[in-house]
This record gives structure tokens, sequence and C-alpha cells, in this order.
């Protein structure tokens, strides 16, 4: 009997991250948020970037981190709350030009506004995922890691995770090359597919020469309904 292919993704979760994050999400049919796992500062977990006239500048959610050397992510709270509100002013003074701002500018500030009122870092990033998704026509499951008990070694567990969602594929980020073992996921018959980020289109964007690494909020305000079609990479020459 054939078995049905099911695609998994097990990642960090990120702040407004970039469009590869996202066709991370498009292509898998479960993403499982990581934040069972360490806080690493000065990452993705907490920031991102934005395109602006002066060039490209950080967003950063203040989060506690002093002597909470071995915190979880799912355990990183915010610091103060004042951030979301000085994000949406950033945001909408960098891109009141774009040519779809006035569609979505609405709909973003009340996700701020939302963002506001939680207290962990996990939180907030999931609903931002979720809410970014939503606009970019992506419905995969958003699940966390924390839901299944942990077992011990790093391939291991993700191998456990892919048996707990019984994922017959298992999509990693190309850093992981570093540390994954390939040969437990041949034994538990799960194929491993590492992604590549090197053959996303430019898009038409505010300010000079293009960035491809800046927040999908970039591509929304400048792209609209077509910015789902610059999360699908071209074929290499």
């Amino acid at each position: 009997m054939c078995i049905p292919e099911k695609k998994i993704v097990i990642v960090q979760s990120n702040y407004i991250p970039w469009k590869g994050y996202f066709d991370l999400i498009r292509q898998a049919d479960v993403f499982v948020l990581y934040d069972d796992m360490q806080y690493t500062r000065r990452d993705w977990r907490n920031r991102n970037l934005i395109k602006t006239a002066q060039g490209l500048q950080w967003l950063t959610i203040p989060v506690k981190v002093k002597g909470k050397y071995e915190q979880r992510i799912d355990e990183t709270e915010v610091s103060e709350h004042s951030w979301a509100e000085s994000h949406w002013k950033t945001i909408n003074n960098s891109y009141r030009r774009a040519p779809f701002f006035a569609d979505y500018a609405p709909g973003i500030q009340s996700l701020y506004e939302e963002a506001s009122h939680l207290r962990k870092l996990s939180e907030i990033n999931y609903l931002f995922l979720k809410r970014l998704c939503q606009l970019l026509g992506i419905d995969t499951p958003i699940m966390w890691s924390a839901q299944f008990p942990k077992v011990a070694g790093r391939t291991e567990n993700l191998v456990h995770l892919c048996k707990s969602f019984q994922a017959t594929d298992y999509i990693s980020g190309p850093s992981a090359s570093n540390y994954i073992d390939i040969d437990q996921f041949e034994k538990a018959n799960i194929r491993l597919q590492y992604m590549t980020y090197d053959h996303y289109p430019e898009y038409p964007q505010l300010y000079g020469d293009f960035v491809h690494g800046v927040s999908i909020l970039d591509l929304l305000f400048n792209c609209g309904e077509g910015a789902a079609q610059f999360l699908i990479q071209s074929e290499p020459a």
C-alpha cells in the first residue's frame, strides 16, 4: 500500500520573518514551532529587518534575558510593552508610500495592538505567523513541539517529532546540516530534504537596490495580493 506523503518542517519561531520562512510554511503539510528549545540572543526570534529611506533597520522586541541564560523560547517574556506602538510607527513611516500599504495597514496595525497585550515572545510570533499566513493564502497548520515529550539527542528528538506527526518527509533549514545525523532519518524511513534560498525572484521594492532578506511585510506592502508568487523560487539556470 502506498503511504501518502506528509511533509513536516520543525523550526523555531521568528518575529515577522522574511519570505523564505513563509516559503517553508507553504511547502509543509504541518509546520511545527520548535520553541521548547533554548532562547538565543541576537537572533531572529525577537527581531527582523525592514527597509527604510535611511537603509535597513532592525525592529526588535525587548525581552527579559538578565540571569535567564538557559530559558526556553516559549518561556521568554517581553520586557516592555510599548514596543508594538514603536514598531508600528516605524513601519508606517517607512511603507506608507508603498503601493499596497493602504490595503494592509488597518489589519497590520490591529495586529500590533493585539500583540501589545501578549506577554510571551512565542505567543507574539505565533500570532503574527498565523495572521500573515492568512494574508498570503497559506493554510498550513502551525503546531507546537512542546505538545509532545522530548527525547534525548538533537537528531533523535527531530525524528521523534516526525514520527509523532506520521511524517514521511522532513524539510530542514540549510544550517542544520552541520549537526543532523542522516542515518537516523534513513533508519526511520523519513526522507530528509535541505531547503535552499537561492532563486527567489525580485519584486518592485522601495528605497534603492533590491534586498531579499527583509521582513515579509516589505513584500506584502509592495506587491499586495500578488505577494504569494514571490515565495516560489525559480528553477536554477
